[in-house]
Protein backbone atom coordinates (compact mmCIF):
# COMPACT_ATOMS: atom_id res chain seq x y z
CA UNK A 1 0.00 0.00 0.00
CA UNK A 2 1.39 3.29 -1.04
CA UNK A 3 1.35 5.60 1.81
CA UNK A 4 -0.75 9.51 1.27
CA UNK A 5 1.78 12.27 1.07
CA UNK A 6 1.70 14.54 4.11
CA UNK A 7 -0.95 17.19 3.92
CA UNK A 8 0.12 20.70 3.36
CA UNK A 9 -2.99 22.16 4.51
CA UNK A 10 -0.48 23.31 8.22
CA UNK A 11 1.94 24.43 6.28
CA UNK A 12 -0.19 26.56 3.94
CA UNK A 13 -2.20 27.99 7.06
CA UNK A 14 1.22 28.42 8.83
CA UNK A 15 2.32 30.92 5.81
CA UNK A 16 -0.70 32.69 5.43
CA UNK A 17 -0.19 33.66 8.78
CA UNK A 18 3.11 34.75 8.59
CA UNK A 19 2.40 37.25 5.89
CA UNK A 20 -0.01 38.39 7.24
CA UNK A 21 2.48 39.07 10.34
CA UNK A 22 5.23 40.35 7.50
CA UNK A 23 2.47 42.78 6.12
CA UNK A 24 1.67 44.01 10.25
CA UNK A 25 5.49 44.45 10.05
CA UNK A 26 5.06 46.66 7.14
CA UNK A 27 1.98 48.61 8.00
CA UNK A 28 3.76 49.63 11.93
CA UNK A 29 7.53 50.31 9.94
CA UNK A 30 9.00 47.35 12.54
CA UNK A 31 12.42 46.88 10.64
CA UNK A 32 14.01 44.50 13.50
CA UNK A 33 10.78 42.12 12.86
CA UNK A 34 10.31 42.54 9.14
CA UNK A 35 14.11 41.53 8.42
CA UNK A 36 13.42 38.24 10.36
CA UNK A 37 11.54 37.05 7.76
CA UNK A 38 13.94 36.87 5.12
CA UNK A 39 16.71 34.41 4.78
CA UNK A 40 20.07 35.90 4.43
CA UNK A 41 20.73 35.98 1.41
CA UNK A 42 17.53 36.63 -0.11
CA UNK A 43 16.92 37.74 -4.00
CA UNK A 44 14.46 40.77 -4.51
CA UNK A 45 12.64 41.93 -7.68
CA UNK A 46 11.25 44.96 -5.91
CA UNK A 47 9.00 47.66 -7.62
CA UNK A 48 11.65 50.52 -7.32
CA UNK A 49 15.03 50.51 -8.34
CA UNK A 50 17.39 48.76 -8.77
CA UNK A 51 16.21 45.62 -10.90
CA UNK A 52 17.67 43.31 -8.33
CA UNK A 53 18.58 43.47 -4.73
CA UNK A 54 20.58 40.80 -2.61
CA UNK A 55 20.68 39.82 0.59
CA UNK A 56 18.84 41.12 3.77
CA UNK A 57 21.22 43.92 5.35
CA UNK A 58 20.98 45.43 1.57
CA UNK A 59 17.15 44.85 1.44
CA UNK A 60 17.02 46.36 5.71
CA UNK A 61 19.29 49.36 4.57
CA UNK A 62 16.51 50.49 1.73
CA UNK A 63 13.99 49.24 3.81
CA UNK A 64 14.81 51.74 6.04
CA UNK A 65 14.80 54.70 3.51
CA UNK A 66 11.92 53.78 2.27
CA UNK A 67 10.36 53.69 5.67
CA UNK A 68 11.47 56.92 6.40
CA UNK A 69 9.46 58.31 3.40
CA UNK A 70 6.36 57.62 5.66
CA UNK A 71 5.73 60.05 8.92
CA UNK A 72 2.84 57.53 10.16
CA UNK A 73 1.72 53.54 9.52
CA UNK A 74 2.04 52.43 5.91
CA UNK A 75 -1.82 51.15 4.76
CA UNK A 76 -1.18 47.40 3.63
CA UNK A 77 -4.24 45.03 2.45
CA UNK A 78 -3.46 42.16 1.25
CA UNK A 79 -6.11 40.64 -1.37
CA UNK A 80 -6.77 37.02 -2.78
CA UNK A 81 -3.37 35.61 -0.89
CA UNK A 82 -3.09 32.22 -2.05
CA UNK A 83 -0.01 29.90 -1.11
CA UNK A 84 1.25 26.28 -1.95
CA UNK A 85 3.29 24.15 -0.47
CA UNK A 86 5.63 21.28 -1.66
CA UNK A 87 7.55 20.06 0.96
CA UNK A 88 10.19 22.71 2.34
CA UNK A 89 9.55 25.08 -0.54
CA UNK A 90 6.26 27.16 -1.42
CA UNK A 91 5.30 30.06 -2.78
CA UNK A 92 2.45 32.76 -2.00
CA UNK A 93 0.83 35.49 -4.16
CA UNK A 94 -1.25 38.33 -3.45
CA UNK A 95 -2.54 41.96 -4.46
CA UNK A 96 -1.56 44.46 -2.32
CA UNK A 97 -2.92 47.71 -1.39
CA UNK A 98 -0.36 50.22 -0.65
CA UNK A 99 -2.14 53.33 0.57
CA UNK A 100 -0.92 56.34 3.12
CA UNK A 101 0.62 59.68 3.51
CA UNK A 102 4.25 60.58 2.17
CA UNK A 103 6.74 63.17 3.16
CA UNK A 104 6.56 65.52 0.54
CA UNK A 105 4.58 63.29 -2.26
CA UNK A 106 1.25 62.91 -2.74
CA UNK A 107 -0.54 60.09 -0.90
CA UNK A 108 -0.07 56.66 -2.07
CA UNK A 109 -2.84 54.51 -3.21
CA UNK A 110 -1.95 52.09 -5.33
CA UNK A 111 -2.38 47.96 -6.31
CA UNK A 112 0.57 46.26 -6.50
CA UNK A 113 1.44 42.36 -6.94
CA UNK A 114 3.31 40.34 -4.62
CA UNK A 115 4.99 36.59 -4.64
CA UNK A 116 6.99 35.82 -1.99
CA UNK A 117 9.42 32.41 -2.21
CA UNK A 118 10.03 30.65 0.87
CA UNK A 119 11.81 27.77 2.13
CA UNK A 120 12.00 26.32 5.24
CA UNK A 121 15.17 26.91 6.91
CA UNK A 122 16.36 25.00 10.22
CA UNK A 123 12.66 24.32 10.71
CA UNK A 124 11.55 27.85 10.31
CA UNK A 125 9.77 29.91 6.96
CA UNK A 126 12.34 32.41 5.53
CA UNK A 127 11.52 34.09 2.49
CA UNK A 128 14.18 33.72 -0.44
CA UNK A 129 12.75 35.12 -2.68
CA UNK A 130 10.20 38.80 -3.52
CA UNK A 131 8.67 39.73 -6.50
CA UNK A 132 6.71 43.17 -6.04
CA UNK A 133 5.53 45.12 -9.42
CA UNK A 134 3.35 47.24 -10.70
CA UNK A 135 1.98 46.26 -14.20
CA UNK A 136 2.77 49.16 -16.67
CA UNK A 137 1.23 50.27 -19.93
CA UNK A 138 2.85 48.79 -23.15
CA UNK A 139 2.75 51.65 -25.16
CA UNK A 140 5.31 54.82 -25.52
CA UNK A 141 5.08 56.67 -22.83
CA UNK A 142 5.03 53.46 -21.17
CA UNK A 143 4.18 54.55 -17.81
CA UNK A 144 3.00 52.55 -14.82
CA UNK A 145 -1.00 51.46 -14.70
CA UNK A 146 -1.87 52.91 -11.16
CA UNK A 147 -5.35 53.71 -11.81
CA UNK A 148 -5.91 49.71 -11.74
CA UNK A 149 -7.95 48.40 -9.00
CA UNK A 150 -8.92 44.47 -8.50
Amino acid sequence: MIAEPPSSIDSEAELKELTHCWAEAVHTKNLATLQKFYAPDVVMYDAAPPLVTEGVMTFARNTAEWFATWPGPIGLELKELQVHVSGDIAFSHSLNHLQGKRTGEPDTDVWMRMTLGWRKMDGVWRIVHEHSSVPFYMEPPYKAALDLKP
